[in-house]
């Protein structure tokens, strides 16, 4: 049976129509089970009827025709139950419902399972014998399983196109789910990103010449630079400095010994041009792949997507491509590259297949302001390009040849958006003050040295959030004391006199490193963070001691320490930044005690908060990984995204705890994940008095609308509120009809 399950899915899988597979369906099951029926029914949206679409044993003229409600009939049943339905003789059953025109009176026994995607019925699957039976176990439990592994081909073969004679339009109403890679909604024209180079499918061959393929090689170099180049120029104006410094950093690694380097030694061992690319592209790309954290492991396609582009001007290629005036980017898996292709006027959202919310693209589209979706496995991809496409970049939905009534919705949306971005404009140069006069603290998370001079122009407090690990990545070694130096220097100089918030190195078997792999079986849980620091003091007290050098007569340094998940960390942490003073004052430097700050992010580190606090000047909060914690939820796996939520009644709980904890020993408290970004989270957070707020830099002037809007007071009797709830969506019902009353409801993620 698993032999003809497997074949039955593989052949639906590569069906080229909904009609194909699901006559596909139909047909095996009914063989496979030696039934004298099999049918499939599925759920149109609207009007919320069961449909007939295919049948092996019924009259096929029923196929279209026959419609039930799923508060009709046993196939009814079916659905609304949600479970499957075994009847001896279902003629007997109160919900039997009689249809002339599909000859099923002469069937008796019967069986139905749900065909059901992410808690939705899509539909059911009948089989059905001609004398009174109860179906045996073994029956019921294949149906259920194939049932289970349908839903995704049958999506895709829907959204491929429906078939002609059956009268249904293409969209049914309901999105495709995929998660949210950047916020906003976009309506547009699907284009499909594809480079028409495949590296894989270079063969082997002895270079003829190999200074000439040496040369063609290195021109093909000088043109990938070129478009680089004028990419980042193009962009200007659009992206914030930090956004367009990513064209740099990819113009460095195609001029790399590590990528050009090598490819010029595999051509002179005697490989042609292309297949000594092919290679080392992919002995690039497997290092990025190994790693288990899923945002260096997306670092490989930028890797291939860099390949690509160079065996294109390598064979030859590279011409201009025609794009609609308002293109959807649609993909298997966009890149970098394919964004920056198209004029930024011209992109109005972006779809990928692979991806998740920490992809260089779903960042890109963020600073682009472009609605972006990632990891829409179950979109038929070739079958897109020219067709009209809805992004909902706030809940990671698609809509594919929208009905009217989508299609209204989504352009009022994006009206109102319009509007809210006019209002937005006006919170620049005002104080983050709420309305009974408590000044709160904006800062802005950070992590690229070329963003510092766009958040220093901002109305920002000062960096929040320093993400430290970029040297260490993008070098073949640790990086040396005069590196860092050099680079917190200018992070802390710039921003002077406006404090800056360090934090120390967070890598490990989440994050490696190339040059110091951590291979373990779960990473989340592993050697990483403060653990590693403490673990190798002297990489730990390198870049401590450079971060005191830099901070030298500035004045405006703060060390965050993450993953702190006991006290012993702190205290270890803490001998060793004041013996890295100690030494430095010895060596002649005049160095001020800097602030230093635990990060909590792990529920041990909740119920230690005080005893933490006491030890430190402050605490900040990473609510990013304290909810994946908490609720055991990976926010970038497509199948429990949706149960991330910061507003969870646990996390709530958490979070007054912590603020509680802090402040009993006179210690401030900052958020600094991303419901600190949130305006519904801001109110919570208000109430729950924390001090200051480190957001995105796009986020700063929405952060500064909602605290200038409520008062404290305000915000703790809503947090009062929130506290008695058992689920998420209360909290936020209650925190959208807040922030309406405040006349803020342009700021809240539509449907959120």
């Amino acid at each position: 049976m698993l032999h003809v399950l497997q074949r039955i899915v593989q052949e639906v899988n590569d069906a080229e129509t909904l009609e194909g597979a699901l006559e596909l369906i139909v047909r095996r099951v009914r063989r496979a089970l030696a039934v004298d029926v099999c049918s499939v029914y599925l759920m149109r949206q609207p009007p919320g009827e069961l449909v007939l679409m295919a049948t092996e044993g019924l009259d096929p003229r029923a196929v279209g025709r026959v419609r039930m409600s799923p508060r009709e009939g046993v196939v009814g049943l079916v659905a609304e139950r949600a479970e499957p339905v075994n009847l001896e003789d279902a003629a007997r059953h109160r919900r039997y419902l009689y249809f002339p025109e599909t000859g099923e009176e002469r069937y008796r026994g019967f069986l139905g399972v749900p065909i059901v995607q992410h808690r939705r019925v899509l539909g059911v699957l009948v089989v059905q014998q001609k004398e009174p039976r109860r179906f045996d176990d073994e029956h019921s439990a294949f149906l259920v399983t194939l049932a289970a592994q349908l839903a995704g081909p049958i999506t895709h073969a829907e959204l491929a196109g429906v078939p002609a004679r059956v009268p249904i339009e293409a969209d049914s109403g309901l999105p495709l789910e995929g998660v949210a890679g950047a916020p906003g909604v976009a309506i547009g024209t699907a284009a499909v990103a594809y480079s028409g180079r495949d590296l894989e499918s270079v063969p082997d061959r002895p270079a003829a010449d190999v200074e000439a393929e040496v040369a063609a090689f290195e021109a093909a170099v000088a043109r990938v630079q070129e478009d680089l180049h004028r990419m980042k120029h193009r962009s200007e104006g659009v992206l914030p400095s930090e956004d367009r410094a990513l064209f740099d950093a990819y113009g460095m690694i195609v001029g790399s010994e590590a990528l050009s380097g090598r490819v010029v030694e595999r051509i002179r061992a005697g490989q042609w041009a292309p297949a000594a690319l092919r290679d080392t592209i992919r002995e690039n790309a497997a290092v990025f792949e190994d790693m288990p954290d899923p945002y260096l492991r997306e670092r490989a396609q930028d890797i291939r997507d860099l390949g690509a582009r160079l065996l294109l001007y390598l064979e030859g290629g590279g011409g201009q491509r025609e794009w609609p005036q308002r293109t959807v980017l649609v993909g298997e898996n966009v890149t970098v590259g394919d964004l920056a292709d198209i004029e930024p006027k011209r992109l109005v959202g972006v779809i990928s297949g692979q991806g998740s919310a920490s992809s260089h693209v779903a960042i890109l589209a963020r600073a682009l302001g472009v609605p972006a979706v990632m990891g829409a496995a179950d979109l038929p991809f070739g079958r897109l390009e020219g067709r009209e496409v809805v992004v909902d970049g706030y809940h990671g939905r698609i809509f594919i040849d929208p009905s009217p009534q989508v299609r209204q919705e989504f352009e009022r949306l994006i009206a109102a958006e319009a509007e809210l971005a006019r209002g937005l404009q006006t919170m620049r140069g005002l104080p983050a003050e709420t309305l009974d006069g408590e000044r709160v603290a904006l800062y802005v998370n950070s992590g690229l040295l070329a963003e510092i001079n766009v958040v220093f122009q901002s109305d920002a407090d000062g960096i929040g959030l320093y993400r430290t690990e970029f040297p260490f990545i993008v070098r073949d070694r640790f990086p040396t004391e005069e590196e860092q130096v050099a680079i917190y220097r200018q992070v802390l100089e710039a921003m002077a006199p406006r404090p800056v918030t360090l934090r120390t190195l967070d890598v490990g078997g989440d994050k490696p490193l190339p040059y110091f792999p951590v291979e373990e079986e779960n990473p989340f849980l592993g050697w990483r963070g403060i653990r590693i620091s403490l673990d190798h003091p002297e990489i730990f007290m390198t870049q401590v001691r450079a971060m005191l050098r830099a901070s030298e007569g500035l004045g405006n340094l703060r060390i965050l320490l993450p993953m702190i998940s006991a006290v012993r960390e702190v205290d270890e942490a803490l001998a060793l930044i004041r013996r890295a003073r100690m030494e430095l004052s010895e060596e002649g430097y005049e160095i001020p005690e800097p602030r230093v700050g635990a990060m909590i992010e792990v529920p041990s580190a909740v119920y230690l908060c005080e005893r933490l606090a006491r030890r430190v000047d402050f605490v900040s909060i990473g609510t990013n990984d304290l909810v994946q914690y908490l609720l055991a939820v990976d926010r970038n796996n497509p199948q429990v995204a949706a149960l991330h939520s910061s507003l969870h009644p646990a996390v709530l709980h958490a979070l007054r705890a912590l603020t509680q904890a802090a402040h009993r020993v006179g210690r401030k408290v900052g958020v600094c994940g991303e419901m600190a970004s949130d305006p519904a989270g801001v109110i919570l957070l208000l109430g729950l008095g924390v001090d200051d707020l480190s957001v995105t830099l796009a986020a700063l002037p929405r952060v500064k609308w909602v605290v200038r809007s409520f008062t404290r007071a305000q915000c703790a009797a809503i947090v009062d509120q929130a506290l008695d709830f058992e689920d998420p969506e209360p909290v936020r019902r209650l925190l959208c009809e807040a922030l309406d009353r405040a006349g803020l409801g342009g700021l809240v993620r539509p449907g959120g």
